[in-house]
């Protein structure tokens, strides 16, 4: 009866918020958003059967963080997508306050989704049970209830399961936050899904030479790249430094190996995946062709997101482009996706003085640029990056306050590639070695205005816009 309650006044909120979500001029034309209401975390991106699944966590009600549902798309190439029926709806007392973000597994041919069901008391406590819920011959979810209850010595926020198979049993990462209010991962080990061993904290904050490091470890994800573990995760309460941590909570991985004997992960030290004002929340899988694909969240918790103007037409967020990872000299490299290129139309090619460079059109575009010296780059009049030749600083004014924000990446530069949207502008530089992420919301038709005396080398293309069914 509460699904059927909640599944009514989700449709009639999509039914009354469509056509005024369509009519936002920013709304984009080729990232993944919601039809309406707020979208978060990527959840449950895995390939099966020839489709690639992303589900997302979707509040279908509001532009606010409350209750969160699982949406779900499915694409046979990642860059055409479809929506499928909700996947999860929080109707029952263990999820009351959401099913939270999680992953997916492949049993018996059919999806199984893990996932965490929030619950909240009104003393202000909270707690949390990790559960599962399994693809039927309609290509919708049953819910087979909680598998793991919150564990002994850490508070209710536990959450955001990662799962995967390794030597014939299943493994899952959690991020949590011990007693101490100390972020940690645990992982853990099950013969079946449904019975799980507590094998302890693989990391966390004062572990693993780390130091305090956060009050909260979310969306853990651990995977192999050319022979190496990565541990993505999302630290909450890192202090800011002057050109990194700039985000008000940030995304990053650890580089190391797993000792599945013994549960212990040694690892290098942390590095953020990407250096811009938008992204977190990063969940990977495994492509057909061995390729490790990420997606993230375009948007940062608690970070003056009702003041984005899509607000006021009914919704806010978007996913990231999807980005292949790949591991160079010990740095994890990300690049868009291949696929994505099949979205080119109308190429144009430019050489010569940053200064005579003709104005791009960027609503929907790519822009490949290689550099030689320091020169400037105006972004729809409203973002401005600026390469000094030591250093990248991307700038823009606050929603909120007004005022000029920045955020940097230092290294020496020879290319960026812009993947550029209505709302959103992804910066890829030196072929995924560093990458700066950022909404921005332009008035008019935006336009790249180049500045200054370096030469160089354009390559641009207009992006058609794929059909979202």
């Amino acid at each position: 009866m509460q699904e059927a309650r909640l599944l009514k006044h989700l449709t009639l909120a999509v039914m009354r918020g469509q056509v005024r979500a369509s009519q936002d001029p920013h709304r984009p034309e080729w990232h993944l958003s919601p039809v309406i209401g707020l979208l978060n975390d990527p959840n449950g991106f895995i390939y099966h059967a020839g489709y690639y699944h992303l589900f997302y966590q979707w509040n279908p009600l509001d532009c606010r963080h409350g209750s969160k549902y699982w949406g779900h798309w499915r694409s046979t190439d990642l860059v055409h997508w479809e929506h499928q029926p909700v996947a999860l709806v929080p109707s029952e007392e263990y999820e009351s306050h959401g099913c939270y973000s999680g992953s997916a597994v492949i049993v018996g041919g059919r999806i199984t989704l893990i996932y965490t069901g929030n619950v909240k008391y009104p003393d202000g406590s909270r707690t949390a049970f990790q559960c599962l819920a399994q693809e039927n011959s309609q290509g919708e979810f049953d819910k087979l209830g909680p598998i793991l209850p919150l564990p002994a010595g850490y508070t209710g926020h536990v959450r955001d399961p990662k799962v995967w198979r390794h030597d014939g049993q299943w493994y899952m990462v959690l991020g949590a936050q011990d007693r101490l209010m100390q972020g940690k991962v645990l992982l853990l080990r099950s013969d079946d899904l449904h019975q799980w061993h507590n094998l302890g904290e693989i990391a966390g904050s004062g572990l693993g030479g780390l130091g305090p490091f956060g009050y909260m470890w979310e969306c853990p994800d651990l995977f192999t790249l050319s022979g190496q573990e990565v541990l993505l995760f999302c630290p909450q309460g890192l202090p800011a430094k002057a050109e990194r941590c700039r985000n008000t909570f940030q995304a990053g991985y650890l580089l190391g190996k797993l000792d599945y004997m013994q549960a212990q992960f040694s690892h290098q030290d942390f590095h953020e995946l990407d250096a811009g004002f938008e992204f977190y929340a990063p969940q990977t899988t495994l492509a057909a062709d061995g390729r490790r694909l990420l997606f993230a969240w375009m948007g940062i918790p608690d970070e003056d997101e009702l003041y984005k103007p899509t607000v006021a037409y009914g919704w806010i967020h978007t996913m990231t482009c999807p980005r292949e990872l790949s591991l160079v000299n010990g740095k994890v490299i990300q690049q868009p996706a291949r696929e994505l290129q099949v979205l080119r139309r109308e190429p144009c090619q430019w050489q010569g003085s940053a200064t005579d460079a003709p104005a791009l059109p960027i609503s929907s575009a790519e822009i490949i640029v290689d550099i030689t010296a320091p020169f400037v780059l105006e972004l729809g009049g409203t973002l401005v990056l600026e390469w000094d030749g030591e250093r990248i600083t991307l700038s823009r004014r606050n929603l909120r306050t007004g005022l000029q924000e920045s955020r940097y990446w230092r290294g020496n530069l020879q290319q960026l590639q812009l993947l550029c949207d209505r709302c959103s502008i992804e910066i890829f530089i030196n072929q995924g070695e560093g990458v700066m992420t950022c909404s921005y919301f332009p008035s008019g038709q935006p336009h790249a205005i180049f500045k200054g005396n370096a030469e160089l080398c354009l390559q641009h293309w207009l992006l058609s816009s794929p059909m979202l069914e």
